[in-house]
């Protein structure tokens, strides 16, 4: 009988190795190309694309914004989902650093800074369907202004 049971979890561990690296490695809803679609949105922007890819456990992104006044904004940054602080490069309206966090399966935090100083919180939010996603954002731009918005995006 102990022969049989060593075959029985010899034969069941593989199994449920493989369940859990497959859980463990499930596709992050964040990944992709998203539109910012502004007539749904509460934000100062007119247009907008973000896209996130991940490398290992860093996930890169690249923002290009216009706001309604015309302004353009680009930016791109590579961060590990660990809180710290990891640079962001090129022109930002949030801050020269970010520190995102996963909340849960569907929603990370980004804490952005300027010269050190927490400037703006952005909370991320996909769709259970994984075709739109919300960001709401929440504190004091780069120059000082009140921020307080909610962009609507969609997965291309």
């Amino acid at each position: 009988t102990s022969m049989i049971i060593k075959r029985v979890l010899s034969s069941a561990a593989p199994g449920a190795i493989a369940v859990a690296i497959g859980v463990a490695q499930a596709p992050d809803p964040l990944l992709g190309t998203w539109k910012l679609n502004a007539a749904k949105s509460k934000a100062p922007y007119a247009s907008g694309t973000t896209v996130f890819e991940a490398t290992g456990d860093t996930l890169k992104g690249t923002v290009d914004l216009v706001g309604t006044d015309g302004t353009k904004y680009h930016w791109t940054f590579a961060a590990k989902y660990d809180g710290k602080d990891h640079p962001a490069t090129g022109s930002s309206p949030f801050g020269d650093t970010l520190a995102i966090t996963r909340v849960n399966p569907t929603t990370i935090r980004i804490v952005s800074k300027l010269a050190g100083k927490p400037t703006i919180v952005q909370t991320i939010v996909v769709a259970p369907d994984g075709k739109t996603r919300t960001t709401t954002a929440k504190g004091t731009d780069g120059k000082g202004q009140p921020v307080d918005s909610m962009s609507f995006y969609e997965k291309q």
